[in-house]
């Protein structure tokens, strides 16, 4: 495994502004991840229901970092099981507000809510197409992100979130934790 940015972004955008090193990561086969990650990733669904559906909680948001330019936001962030504090994703996404409908734009605004949340909720209709599936080496950043004491290898996906114009809404890479839901 080595750095690569292309298959981490745009959490690659957030290694750059801190001037980290990118953590070693590979490109692998969907059927190549190991369970329970495979359920959680492999798949044209949004992960957040996803985990809610695993966990059976809903997914609260924690933002590690943010910047806003132009229209676009992106995002440094860990979903959490609500009534937990073990993490159940890390990532980052940038979300193309000029897609969205103001109400929604609003809601993403106060980072309040994950996206897929607020997706489903303002029944805003999407495709969800996974482009990259991965295994990476978690340094400090991801293993503080995802409280982890032990730096094993982890699995993820870089994902592109569309409307019905085929519109990008966001960009996103996911990475999980080892532990089951």
């Amino acid at each position: 495994m080595k750095p690569d940015g292309n298959l981490l972004y745009p959490l690659s955008e957030f290694y750059e502004q801190s001037g980290l090193p990118l953590p070693a990561v590979s490109r692998i086969e969907g059927r190549d991840i190991p369970e329970p990650c495979q359920s959680l990733l492999v798949h044209e669904r949004d992960l957040t229901p996803t985990l809610e559906s695993a966990y059976r909680r809903n997914m609260l948001l924690r933002v590690l970092q943010h910047t806003l330019s132009d229209s676009v936001l992106s995002r440094q962030v860990v979903l959490v099981p609500g009534g937990t504090a073990a993490p159940a994703a890390f990532g980052a996404i940038k979300i193309y507000l000029e897609n969205f409908p103001p109400r929604a734009r609003a809601l993403i605004l106060e980072f309040k809510q994950p996206l897929g949340t607020i997706l489903r909720t303002q029944e805003i209709g999407h495709a969800s197409r996974p482009d990259a599936y991965i295994r990476v080496k978690p340094d400090d950043l991801i293993a503080n992100a995802l409280r982890l004491a032990d730096h094993g290898v982890l699995y993820g996906r870089r994902n592109v979130l569309m409307d019905a114009a085929h519109r990008v809404l966001a960009r996103v890479v996911e990475i999980l934790p080892p532990a089951k839901p």
